[in-house]
């Protein structure tokens, strides 16, 4: 399916969402919302690289854990937007790429995901 982790699309943007969260949330002094914000962005390319290198099972329950802290994030876009650490500009586009790479990690679990016929 795919030779290591660095070559998955999926992982390839989670990382650069990353990296987009820690430079909007450099200035913030609200500092338990913007570390919760950078945990989850991180957490999201850190475990599909940690599942892709477990393969089989372990792969799709970290995809899974992956999909969820991307929900965590976006919760918490809506909410530092609410308060008026990110801005409207900054936080739709955030919320659509994690959108956007939730249905890719939904994707790759399908794919990897054995089918059984009844």
């Amino acid at each position: 399916m795919y030779q290591s982790f660095e070559k998955l699309e999926v992982w390839k943007r989670a990382c650069q969402l990353a990296v987009r969260v820690y430079e909007l949330l450099q200035e913030c002094r609200e500092y338990g919302l913007r570390d919760q914000m950078q945990r989850a962005a991180v957490s999201i390319a850190s475990n599909i690289a940690e599942g892709a290198e477990r393969r089989g099972r372990d792969l799709a329950r970290f995809l899974t854990i992956a999909r969820g802290s991307a929900a965590e994030l976006r919760t918490q876009c809506y909410i530092a937007s609410k308060i008026g650490i990110l801005k409207p500009e900054e936080m739709s586009p955030l919320v659509s790429e994690l959108k956007e790479i939730s249905r890719m990690l939904t994707g790759l679990a399908r794919a990897i995901t054995p089918r059984t016929e009844n």
